[in-house]
């Protein structure tokens, strides 16, 4: 079975197998530019490359919707970076800055943050507003998505 999954450099949508990416997905590269297609690490976008992610990576991600000047985001962010390490490869882990892209926070229909969005195949499937513990984040993201 293949999975799709979005280069965070370039773009380029990859396909991937998907039994080999639970146990190299440290290797794994684009074909395109050559740069790791996971980190571990959360990935800063704006609003046409959080469309181009939602919309055609196979892989679940969690959108952290913040602002520079918001105290309880900037409390949340270890504890996000925590969560994509843990996640990663099953999950994909997103930030975007609703101040500098207001288009996309408004698109999304944010009106407080931090708020996480939990996304599949570009659909929403959880919210949830308010700052969370790296635990608090890996246990919401499991009740909605599963083992």
């Amino acid at each position: 079975m293949h999975v799709h999954v979005v280069c965070p450099h370039c773009g380029t949508v990859n396909r991937l197998v998907r039994e080999k990416l639970d146990t190299h997905w440290r290797e794994a590269r684009c074909p395109s530019c050559r740069a790791p297609l996971f980190s571990g690490e959360p990935l800063g976008v704006d609003g046409p490359t959080l469309a181009r992610h939602a919309e055609r990576s196979d892989l679940p991600l969690l959108v952290d919707f913040w602002a520079p000047w918001c105290g309880p985001c900037r409390m949340m962010a270890p504890a996000f970076h925590e969560a994509a390490g843990l996640l990663a490869p099953r999950v994909g882990l997103l930030k975007l800055d609703t101040e500098a892209n207001p288009e996309a926070g408004a698109r999304w229909g944010i009106r407080s943050i931090p708020t996480l969005v939990l996304l599949r195949h570009g659909r929403e499937v959880a919210r949830q507003s308010g700052a969370l513990s790296a635990p608090q984040i890996l246990r919401w993201v499991g009740e909605h998505l599963g083992p």
